[in-house]
C-alpha cells in the first residue's frame, strides 16, 4: 500500500528549496535547522534534491548540480 504524503510536508519542502534558491543556491545548515524540521531536509537529501557541502568551517546546504 503506497504510503500517503502530507500536502503541508510538501509545501514546506518546496518553500526550503525557493529559499535556498533566493540566498544564491547554498545557505549555511545551521541556519536551516530552526526553520525548518530535520524531516524535510532529510528527504530533500534522499530525493537528491540537494546536497551537504562540508566548507571546513561549517557546512552548506546547496542545490544539487543535476537538479
Amino acid at each position: 500500500m503506497p504510503k500517503t504524503v502530507d500536502k503541508s510536508f510538501d509545501r514546506r519542502a518546496n518553500h526550503l528549496l525557493r529559499s535556498i534558491r533566493l540566498c544564491g543556491g547554498c545557505v549555511p545548515l545551521h541556519r536551516l535547522q530552526f526553520q525548518f524540521s530535520d524531516s524535510v531536509i532529510q528527504t530533500l537529501l534522499d530525493r537528491e534534491l540537494v546536497q551537504i557541502q562540508n566548507t571546513g568551517r561549517g557546512f552548506l546546504l546547496e542545490i544539487a548540480e543535476d537538479f
